[in-house]
């Protein structure tokens, strides 16, 4: 392409540096020729679909031929049954990823300004990036988690959005009820607060309260949520938000038509109806958790408390060598050098079986490192 085409696309564009994803099982095997591969890099869920779920999708074969219900109303029923709030409340997405971008296109412009915490989900400061709009990343706390009060204070007139991922990625941070309220109490009605609560389900029952409660004070309130973690549907792509009906309907303006497939609809529907399923995930997930953080600690090595399905190592050194050497020996996890944490790596939690096996060959690692 001639280069003077590319010079006139939009400069915030031009400026983004991609997201960068774990790297796919397939890519590992070309290049190094295994067999015998492990992903631990992009916090899904080693059960894969629940049953039911893979039971919705064949079921739905049949018609694949036609397009899916643009509205997704079955989904959008039995979420509004499941989270207490009205269907019109409701915005789906191809994706949770997919409402952060619409959220960023239907709120800001060049002039207006966005605020995200330092280590918060990337894809914050991409959406927010690519509508040219000014942005505030607040320093992280002392424990890498959100600063609610510098938050709040980089609030201005102009700003739109303001981003709080609840658990944090890539950081497993929780931030607890009392502060989150207040924080929303501090936050002007002009501002949209999206919390993203990707990782919710993977919270302990003791814990598991959620800023969906809060919807009828805060008018301003968005809350996401996705199918991609706990519910092992990542694949699919399917997540959504829930706010106020005015602040849905315009997000539903500008939702690409038939943005959430047949396939994703059907087995959505399915695995949140599924709750044997998800309470196995989370049994797993909590097992795999333990494993790990008993061999970080006979180790000697510090980690981020995490909620999520993963958890951040601090190696004391430079991660990228460490990560080289655990994909020649066919484990996958995740650099984030990319969230300014060079001597970090994220490990997603599998299988108790997928964790020792990590254990074993990590310490090898380190051990010949």
């Amino acid at each position: 392409m001639h280069s003077s085409v590319v010079q006139r696309a939009a400069a915030a564009v031009t400026a983004i540096q991609p997201y960068q994803p774990g790297k796919p099982i397939s890519e590992l095997a070309r290049e190094l020729g295994l067999s015998d591969i492990i992903k631990l890099a992009s916090n899904e869920n080693p059960l894969g679909p629940s049953p039911r779920a893979m039971a919705a999708m064949r079921a739905v074969e049949p018609e694949l031929a036609l397009y899916p219900d643009g509205n997704g109303f079955a989904l959008k029923q039995a979420l509004s049954r499941y989270l207490g709030v009205e269907m019109a409340q409701i915005t789906l997405g191809n994706g949770s990823n997919d409402v952060l971008v619409l959220l960023a296109e239907a709120f800001l412009t060049p002039e207006a300004h966005a605020v995200y915490s330092q280590y918060a989900f990337a894809v914050y400061p991409l959406a927010v990036q690519a509508t040219g709009a000014q942005a505030s990343c607040v320093p992280a706390a002392a424990d890498l988690g959100h600063d609610l009060e510098a938050m709040a204070a980089a609030v201005r007139p102009g700003t739109r959005l303001v981003f709080v991922a609840n658990p944090n990625n890539p950081t497993g941070n929780f931030i607890d009820r009392a502060r989150l309220r207040a924080f929303a109490e501090a936050i002007p009605e002009h501002v949209l607060l999206v919390v993203d609560e990707a990782y919710q389900e993977y919270l302990p029952p003791e814990e598991r309260w959620s800023a969906l409660e809060w919807l009828a004070d805060f008018p301003n309130l968005v809350v996401t949520r996705t199918f991609s973690k706990a519910y092992g549907l990542a694949g699919l792509r399917v997540g959504y938000a829930v706010s106020h009906p005015e602040v849905a309907d315009l997000l539903n303006r500008i939702r690409q038509p038939f943005n959430v497939n047949a396939l994703a609809l059907a087995a959505a529907k399915a695995a949140l109806e599924d709750e044997a399923f998800l309470q196995q995930a989370y049994a797993v997930n909590q097992t795999g958790m333990g494993i790990l953080r008993e061999k970080l600690e006979a180790m000697g090595l510090a980690y981020t408390p995490s909620k999520g399905n993963f958890l951040l190592v601090d190696l004391e050194q430079v991660a990228m060598p460490v990560y080289d050497a655990l994909l020649r020996k066919g484990v996958i996890v995740r650099p984030v050098g990319n969230y300014g944490l060079p001597n970090h790596l994220r490990v997603s939690i599998g299988t108790p079986d997928e964790m020792q096996y990590f254990c074993t060959v990590f310490e090898q690692v380190l051990n010949a490192s």
